[in-house]
């Protein structure tokens, strides 16, 4: 049933034309974006009106996100380390207490 899916003509289509289709997903969305931020959600501009003299623009929007997106990356691995730091040291104190 998979194969028969997988040679279809359509998934066929889409991955002779899959970058082209992601290009315009992206300008989709980014038209989405500038029009989100210039409608507002309610009737408000984006940051909750605590500063209406200076809104927000949709490419500091993109950069606060990736920035977002980086920071919970690297402490998402930190945590990682530190678990295994952790599970090494009960570990060495476990074979400490058989020991004596």
């Amino acid at each position: 049933r998979w194969q028969k899916i997988f040679k279809s003509r359509l998934v066929g289509l889409a991955v002779a034309y899959g970058n082209t289709v992601f290009v315009v997903l992206i300008v989709i969305l980014v038209l989405l974006l500038f029009g989100g931020h210039r409608t507002g959600i309610g009737g408000r501009k984006w940051g909750g009106g605590a500063n209406p003299s200076h809104p927000v623009s949709p490419c500091s929007l993109l950069r606060r996100l990736v920035t977002l997106i980086s920071q919970q990356a690297v402490l998402g691995a930190s945590s990682e380390a530190f678990r295994k730091q952790a599970e090494g040291a009960s570990q060495a104190a476990r074979r400490y207490m058989e020991d004596n």
